[in-house]
């Protein structure tokens, strides 16, 4: 398999501005899922009933293929970022929420009673002691969701909104495997560097579990 390295290197800047934009629309839908999982994984957690029905819907709206949800949105938002981000915003909810719910419920319950003795109210407890505790399970979910987008992101070039995605259409429609090469490598490479920055924040956010680390 020939690659025109010659092409790569006159189209570095176009290829650039694509995986920005592919970014953009991968991640501003997965910020605001965690936005929406987090009030939604707090209250689930305090009113258990509450989270089946709830994660029934997200595990609906992520069974719809997402070319079709693509259609759907169109018809009220045009063709415009908003028609790729609103499905893969509601496509990371099944993986947030759980995940959300899943961290908080990681808080022992000596944990909670210990942080109430000091005097911390609900907020303050929930703010200061569960949800740092949450961290890492919270974090592994948005790891999945932030992967999971920057691939979809591509089909959204079927509406004319996909980043990367338009250099591997265009390239099939010219039999140009270079193009097709180069987008995908960048797609694969976006996935990468977005985790590993997520790990980072992971680590960044957890200075108890670094201690332990160096502790050990």
């Amino acid at each position: 398999m020939d690659i025109d390295w010659g092409w790569i290197g006159d189209h570095t800047d176009t290829l650039t501005d694509h995986a920005l934009i592919h970014l953009r629309l991968a991640l501003l839908p997965v910020l605001f899922g965690l936005v929406i999982s987090l009030p939604l994984g707090v209250l689930c957690r305090r009113w258990g009933w509450l989270f089946p029905p709830v994660l029934t819907v997200s595990n609906v709206f992520y069974a719809i293929p997402s070319l079709a949800l693509f259609m759907i949105f169109i018809q009220y938002t045009g063709l415009e970022p908003a028609t790729v981000m609103i499905p893969l915003t509601l496509y990371s909810l099944s993986v947030l929420i759980p995940n959300v719910v899943d961290g908080l419920g990681s808080v022992s319950e000596p944990v909670r009673q210990a942080a109430t003795a000091m005097g911390f109210g609900t907020l303050r407890r929930l703010v200061r002691v569960e949800l740092p505790i949450a961290v890492p399970i919270v974090i592994a979910g948005v790891r999945v969701a932030a992967v999971s987008s920057i691939s979809l992101v591509a089909v959204g070039q079927l509406i004319g909104q996909g980043g990367l995605g338009y250099d591997i259409i265009r390239g099939y429609q010219l039999q140009f495997q270079t193009q097709i090469i180069a987008a995908s490598v960048l797609i694969v490479a976006l996935a990468l560097i977005t985790d590993a920055l997520l790990v980072t924040v992971q680590w960044l956010l957890t200075p108890w579990a670094r201690a332990r680390g160096r502790a050990s």
